[in-house]
């Protein structure tokens, strides 16, 4: 077979490389910048996989397809801690607790006794919560640094520049994995602004992902260990890949300071923003046209996501079966 090049090295281009190789192909990746880094979207990731709360506010496949993503990484990184997610409220936004526990399944009804049980250092400010003990996240930073370092072992060629798609596609079998990079060749793709804050604070300690309920801004705060978080939530229509907004930044940390006050007295070590791509309706895409395959619009769910999409680039390529995240098909 022929050398099968991939553009971009995120978490989709890498999750299509592992699918690809898995198959037999050789492979050349592109990549604007040297290894993993914040030159790419999925640096800034929260790494929930958690297909069952994302299904409150995401389409039908998001579930479905996501439920593939825990055991995939696992399969290819080991680094996935498989403790649940806990979801609370404070009493004021029972309501949005409410809201979300009909909009989602298999969890488990917590009170007071199970959420201290669960997370000792969330105190006795929360009455109720919902616990989705099937869900898992990973540290992104350290999934996609061991993806890449595993491609680089079995031969995968890595090529530090930025090129064109077209050109690429005139010699040979193309996937463009640009993110919102693509939009010159994807008129209807969108960015998402998504802002985050790393904090470090050794006085708490979390098990797993606590997603704190809120009308504004749900808050959900990812345990990256040694006392390091992970705050997210927001997500604005900009393509703007830089600036947090002080209100932004504000409700981020008054979110966190409701969820423990020791967050307080944290230390911020990074804020991250950058522009998750997305199409009309959120769910992302295979299209093809000859030689060149698109692979786009993961928005906020590209850990989650990569896996199955990859998945089904790879059964395009070798089974000649169209995905059932297809577009468009010009042969």
């Amino acid at each position: 077979m022929e050398y099968i090049s991939i553009i971009g090295g995120g978490v989709a281009g890498l999750c299509i490389a592992r699918a690809l190789l898995d198959r037999g192909a050789k492979l050349r990746l592109f990549e604007r910048g040297e290894g993993v880094g914040s030159h790419a979207c999925s640096w800034w990731a929260g790494g929930m996989l958690a297909p069952y709360c994302e299904n409150e506010s995401a389409e039908e496949p998001v579930l479905r397809l996501g439920k593939e993503s825990a055991h995939w990484w696992d399969k290819h990184t080991g680094l996935v801690q498989r403790n649940g997610t806990l979801v609370v409220s404070l009493e004021r936004d029972h309501s949005d607790l409410r809201r979300f526990k009909r909009r989602t399944e298999n969890f488990i009804d917590v009170g007071p006794d199970e959420i201290a049980r669960l997370e000792p250092d969330l105190g006795d400010r929360f009455t109720k919560g919902l616990y989705f003990e099937n869900e898992a996240h990973l540290s992104p930073r350290a999934a996609l640094a061991s993806l890449r370092e595993k491609l680089v072992l079995d031969g995968v060629e890595f090529v530090h520049q930025e090129v064109d798609p077209a050109m690429i596609a005139a010699d040979g079998l193309t996937i463009d994995c640009r993110g919102f990079a693509a939009k010159d060749a994807l008129p209807d793709l969108r960015g998402v602004k998504g802002e985050m804050v790393i904090l470090s604070s050794p006085d708490i300690e979390l098990s797993r992902p606590v997603r704190l309920l809120h009308p504004r801004i749900p808050l959900y705060v990812v345990p990256r260990g040694d006392g390091i978080f992970m705050l997210g939530a927001t997500m604005l229509e900009s393509s703007t890949r830089s600036r947090i907004s002080a209100r932004s930044l504000l409700e981020l940390l008054s979110a966190a300071y409701a969820l423990n006050p020791a967050f307080g007295e944290a230390e911020i070590l990074e804020i991250g923003v950058d522009s998750r791509p997305a199409f009309p309706d959120n769910l992302p895409r295979i299209q093809r046209e000859g030689n060149l395959i698109h692979m786009n619009g993961l928005y906020r769910h590209g850990f989650l996501l990569a896996p199955a999409m990859a998945r089904m680039v790879a059964e395009l390529i070798f089974d000649n079966s169209i995905p059932e995240m297809m577009h468009e098909y010009f042969n």
